[in-house]
């Protein structure tokens, strides 16, 4: 059998949201910084993307991430994040995965008890300090792009759960946060079908009503994510965020819990040096820490710290022919959801 053109992955996950990590065989892409190289791959050239997030290769409930060359000097490697719908500039699980992946593998050398990382994203540079022990990467702590509130208490007028509010904030990408007891549902396990459509529902009908555009970085002018919320008894913040076509994140969601922590800070309700603990639909947990404030395009922002473990669980090899008729990959409605045709 002819290896001679392959894709490797390691297979990674953080809190149960999987992130795998092409580690070598994908072919470069153009542009001069790594926000070029996203966009080449949304508005030129997706099949690489395609390849890696449909079937047959793939499943609904994953993303892999591009490992590339920083394009910047003093970053150790850069990433891009490979989802269903399109490339994003930044996820934190998915960059949590993608550290221990670069310890754990030796791509990056291991210094116990603390590795720093530097990692060139479109969003921006993250830092990441790294807790090992004996070979292995017991939790990241990633030092986030700066975060701020586009709008607080947005209302937008829906048919099925009449006018909500919403707060729009950016984490590394653009969120809608939506307080989940004005659809009157909560946060848990067996509402995952639901919140997942409610979701994908939310990001079609806000498209219509909200623009975003940000104020440095081309080509990141959408809300990507909605995210549900809600309050713990112990104070935590219970997550949900929804991806295209219709599946909700497995992980407590980095950057979603950035962009919650610059809309608390916009409320004047966090202040540098707070904590608050993120919480997933699956009990997974994050904390996010404000470690300092700044300013973005004239928009008061907050640096969040987004803290976590992800896992390497396996290796995986993926065969490139120009034989196979499924190259492009595909997706069908029975598992990833009646609003399939969203991807296109």
């Amino acid at each position: 059998m002819n290896w001679n053109r392959s894709l490797d992955l390691l297979q990674v996950h953080c809190q149960g949201e999987i992130g795998k990590v092409i580690v070598s065989g994908a072919p470069e892409i153009p542009g001069a910084t790594m926000l070029d190289k996203m966009n080449h791959i949304n508005t030129v050239d997706d099949s690489l993307r395609r390849f890696v997030t449909f079937e047959p290769r793939a499943n609904v409930a994953m993303s892999v991430n591009l490992l590339i060359a920083p394009t910047c000097a003093d970053a150790d490697a850069g990433f891009i994040v490979l989802q269903a719908d399109r490339a994003h500039p930044m996820s934190g699980s998915n960059c949590i995965c993608v550290v221990t992946a670069l310890l754990e593998s030796g791509r990056v050398p291991m210094s116990e008890p603390e590795t720093v990382v530097r990692l060139d994203t479109p969003a921006g540079l993250i830092v990441a300090r790294a807790i090992c022990r004996e070979g292995r990467c017991l939790s990241v702590s990633l030092d986030n792009v700066p975060s701020f509130a586009e709008a607080l208490d947005r209302e937008v007028e829906t048919p099925k759960w009449g006018r909500i509010k919403i707060d729009v904030a950016f984490g590394g990408v653009y969120y809608a946060l939506v307080d989940v007891d004005q659809l009157g549902l909560d946060i848990t396990p067996a509402n995952a079908r639901l919140l997942a459509e409610a979701g994908i529902e939310l990001k079609s009908l806000l498209a219509d009503q909200i623009s975003v555009a940000h104020p440095v970085l081309h080509g990141v002018d959408e809300i990507a994510y909605v995210m549900f919320r809600g309050q713990e008894p112990d104070g935590a913040v219970r997550t949900c965020t929804t991806l295209q076509p219709g599946r909700v994140d497995r992980s407590p969601c980095g950057t979603g819990s950035s962009a919650n922590l610059a809309a608390l800070h916009a409320r004047g309700e966090v202040s540098v040096g707070d904590r608050r603990t993120s919480r997933s639909i699956i009990g997974g947990e994050f904390l996010a820490e404000a470690i300092g404030e700044t300013e973005v395009g004239g928009r008061r922002a907050v640096l969040p710290r987004i803290t976590g473990r992800a896992y390497v669980y396996g290796r995986e090899q993926l065969r490139l022919s120009d034989d196979d008729p499924f190259t492009a990959g595909f997706a069908l409605s029975d598992t990833w959801g009646p609003q399939v045709g969203l991807l296109g």
